[in-house]
Parts: structure tokens; sequence; C-alpha cells
């Protein structure tokens, strides 16, 4: 979207909900929206992590026209449905280990 607008605007362009949520809230709505039985851990949050992750989008808006048009529970839905798809065809066999690796090396091998 940013190289097809018209202003010579560079730097970094906040996109999200301007809605806060609490990491705990989305936890527990992924939770019921998967019906998991998983229960949240709660570690220390590393020295540099921002206390509150509410992005200001107000230069997305200005500068690219852009606001979110996805609810958070909608965009929920389809992510989970593509990890279900996803998860289905590793041909797992019920091994729970090979979930994890996969998910980790997904979550630390992502831009």
């Amino acid at each position: 979207i940013l190289m097809e607008s018209k202003d010579e605007f560079t730097g970094p362009v906040n996109l999200g909900n301007s809605n806060e949520i609490t990491i705990k809230q989305l936890a527990m709505k992924v939770i019921e929206l998967t019906k998991s039985n998983s229960k949240l851990s709660y570690l220390p949050l590393p020295e540099n992590d921002p206390v509150r992750r509410q992005p200001d989008i107000s230069l997305a808006d200005k500068i690219l026209g852009w606001e979110p048009t996805v609810e958070l529970e909608e965009g929920l839905k389809h992510t989970i449905q593509d990890f279900s798809v996803i998860i289905s065809s590793l041909d797992l066999d019920n091994k729970p280990e090979r979930l994890e690796k996969y998910l980790k090396k997904t979550v630390t091998e992502s831009p």
C-alpha cells in the first residue's frame, strides 16, 4: 500500500487495532475459540517488553488511508482455521513433540 501512495513518506507505520486487549484476554479468547483445555503459564516479562500494546494507527490512516476492517474474533477464527489446515497436513500421528518442534521453528524463523 505504501509503495502505491503518492506521498514521499519514509519510516515505520503501525498497523493493528486501536482497541487495546491484554495478552491474557487474547490467550483466553484463543483457548475459547479452539475449545482447548490448555492452561495459561505466567512468565516474567523481558526487561524491555512494552507494558501496553496499543498501536497508534493514526499515521496509517493519514498516509495510507488504511484502517482495520476485520474484528479480532473474526481474524482469530481465520488464523485458527489456517493453522488447523497446516497442522493436519503435517502427518503428526498424535505426536505433540513434532507439533511443538514445528511451531518453534515457525516462530523463530518468521520474519
